[in-house]
């Protein structure tokens, strides 16, 4: 009997000391000892589908990532689908993903007008969507959509907007500006953004603004108006390169040389830059957080995304325009899983992506890291001027933040 009770109380104090390892150990949806699964969409047809390689991209670092042994042990299974960048289609995508796939949570969908037909929907549910791909600002909101968190390339739209006008009137006072925009809900908000750095003087300050449609073949027609105006300053909002490509080229044809400001997610040599024409294009300041690309460069972090590109990804141009992107918001994703630890519901992935503290990747410029907190969701605040000096980015400012 004695043996009995020693062998019993020798069982309890093994359960016991096995509950807090037992513990640690937390998984909602889509998350096993050995997987993480989440989902993603992508316009991989439709208008819009050369953006589509930012998840091929992403899906071929996960497949490294996987390659070194996953995170603590757990394989990352992104379940990638087509939207063709139509905001119904996401959501018949979104659906399917977190009520048929079950995944743990979804992960880097592309553009603010998709992204947008599903927040209420993944809010609702209490699904992370983390990590959208979007510069608007409407995404640091995170009292009514705490579930939702951007990872931009550069300051919002906004902030963008506004760092941009300051620097054009600190070299002319007297400019007035033209712009050009997307006609969608992050265009708006550059604009929004040029007219509050405007402050009182908007009205007489915007000599024009022009929209346009991202399904438009051209945008000739709004170059030549704002051409027309003469304004000092042409700033150029677009996330499709063929739309700043022909703004760059339009403007330089019809002979309007304003001081020319291209928006972050256009600052691409090979994919905008070159189409316009170099000529055309010398001069062109952007606002960045990422580094420029350089094939020759001997960055280290630039070096492993070049060398990660021809081994990975060889059927993409390493000179892709949104692949510094793509890699960086892998990595980024990768940082937060780590962060996570064993903890993988859907409840401490949201609190993780919402406490990033200055979290360093490679491809972002000296000084910018991740920062969130419960009550600012926007990752990225601040970013360099940067001048295309005919064949690549020169930095020109230090480093710039939003007022």
């Amino acid at each position: 009997m004695k043996l009995v009770k020693r062998a019993v109380a020798a069982l309890g104090m093994v359960t016991l000391g096995m509950a807090p390892a037992l513990a640690q150990k937390a998984y909602g949806p889509g998350v096993t000892d050995t997987e993480i699964k989440f989902g993603n969409t992508m316009p991989y047809s439709g208008p819009a589908s050369s953006l589509g390689t930012v998840g091929k991209i992403m899906g071929a670092y996960f497949d490294m990532i996987n390659e070194k042994g996953g995170i603590n042990g757990r394989k990352l299974n992104m379940i990638s689908l087509d939207d063709g960048f139509a905001p119904p289609k996401t959501v018949e995508a979104a659906k399917r993903l977190v009520e048929s796939d079950q995944v743990a949570f979804v992960y880097g969908t592309m553009g603010t007008a998709p992204s947008s037909a599903i927040a209420k929907y993944l809010n609702g549910a209490k699904v992370p969507h983390v990590f959208l791909i979007s510069s608007a600002a409407k995404w640091n909101d995170p009292k009514n959509m705490p579930w939702s968190i951007a990872l931009p390339w550069a300051p919002n739209y906004p902030t963008e907007a506004g760092i941009d006008v300051r620097y054009a009137l600190a070299k002319n006072p007297g400019a007035r500006f033209a712009v050009l925009y997307q006609n969608d809900d992050a265009g708006k908000e550059y604009l929004r953004g040029v007219r509050e750095a405007l402050g009182a003087d908007a009205d007489k300050k915007i000599a024009l603004a022009s929209s346009f449609e991202v399904v438009d073949p051209t945008v000739d027609s709004q170059i030549v108006s704002l051409a027309a105006t003469k304004a000092d300053v042409f700033l150029i909002y677009s996330v499709t390169p063929r739309a700043c490509a022909q703004a760059i080229r339009k403007a330089w044809e019809v002979g309007w040389r304003p001081l020319r400001f291209i928006s972050s997610g256009c600052n691409n040599v090979e994919t905008i830059f070159k189409p316009a024409g170099l000529d055309a294009s010398k001069g062109l300041l952007t606002l960045a957080s990422l580094k420029p690309l350089d094939l020759n460069t001997t960055d280290a972090g630039l070096r492993g995304y070049i060398d990660f590109m021809k081994a990975r990804v060889p059927g993409v141009d390493v000179n892709y325009s949104s692949g510094l992107y793509a890699y960086m918001s892998a990595g980024a994703l990768v940082e937060l899983l780590k962060q996570c630890g064993d903890n993988l519901t859907r409840e401490n992935i949201m609190k993780q992506a919402a406490n990033l503290k200055g979290v360093s990747l490679p491809l972002l410029m000296p000084g910018i890291t991740l920062n969130t907190t419960p009550d600012d969701y926007s990752p990225i605040k601040d970013g360099y001027m940067m001048e295309f000096d005919g064949e690549k980015f020169v930095k020109i400012s230090e480093l710039l933040k939003a007022k």
